[in-house]
């Protein structure tokens, strides 16, 4: 019996490691950069790249922006989740685009509001770390060949806020967006009606009340829209780990066009 539990441990453990390593290899595919801005403001962000990159043929492009947890200036720890999930070899082949994916300095937030507040005001001016990821995208934009019409906006928890804010300011920006446990300012969601929208929340969720997002997708239904949204039954604050390793989410993502 001993040797058995063992045999267990043993094969648990090396699938832990296998999965490690796994992860590590897909996360050195994104490349460390630097944005500077104008004003002197610097943005640490990672880039994926599709393989075998052709300038002569245009791409889709994912922003993707993080939680709170990974904030700081390593430049490595917004990789954390997700990330090697789009940087595997299947959703790479399947779906070749860039991603990016930009770490907000620590103290720092995407959107400036109360995470805890039953509902918020969007502030009239996004964040300074969103202004300087608007400002990345459009530097991206004249480096490679990105098609402007296949741009997608994700992001989780912080990032999940960030997201909603991104599309309320840039409605006609984005192709699609997939805000994960976040919340937006509903009294701006008419702006949201003819963007593809699929939002996820956990509906045991005690860090981001999963109201924030069923309000959001209500308000976006009531003034017209068709939104899509997905609410995992007994789930806590962790509804990223699931949509992303959902190849449904990515069918469904990539499908958008403007």
């Amino acid at each position: 019996m001993l040797s058995r539990i063992a045999l267990c441990l043993g094969i648990v453990l090396v699938t832990l490691l296998t999965d490690d390593v796994d992860a590590a290899d897909n996360l050195d595919r994104f490349e460390a950069r630097t944005y500077a801005g104008a004003g002197g403001e610097k943005l640490n962000y990672r880039l994926l790249k599709p393989k075998d990159y052709d300038p002569n043929k245009k791409y889709p492009l994912v922003l993707f922006m993080h939680g709170a947890g990974e904030r700081g200036d390593d430049n490595k720890r917004q990789l954390v989740h997700g990330m090697n999930d789009f940087a595997s070899d299947e959703v790479m082949a399947k779906y070749p685009a860039f991603v990016v994916a930009p770490q907000c300095p620590n103290g720092k937030k995407w959107v400036e509001v109360d995470w805890g507040a039953a509902k918020h005001t969007a502030p009239e001016k996004p964040s300074i770390s969103l202004q300087l990821t608007f400002e990345t995208l459009d530097a991206i934009a004249k480096e490679f060949s990105i098609d402007d019409k296949r741009i997608y906006v994700t992001g989780l928890s912080m990032g999940g806020y960030g997201t909603w804010d991104s599309i309320e300011r840039k409605p006609d920006y984005f192709a699609a967006a997939a805000p994960i446990c976040g919340g937006g300012d509903v009294e701006q969601a008419k702006k949201l009606t003819k963007l593809p929208i699929w939002a996820f929340h956990g509906d045991k969720d005690t860090a981001v009340k999963p109201e924030r997002s069923r309000d959001m997708i209500a308000a976006i239904k009531a003034a017209g829209g068709e939104p899509k949204y997905t609410e995992y039954p007994g789930v806590g604050h962790n509804s990223w780990t699931a949509t992303y390793r959902n190849p449904e989410f990515y069918a469904w993502l990539f499908a958008q066009k403007k």
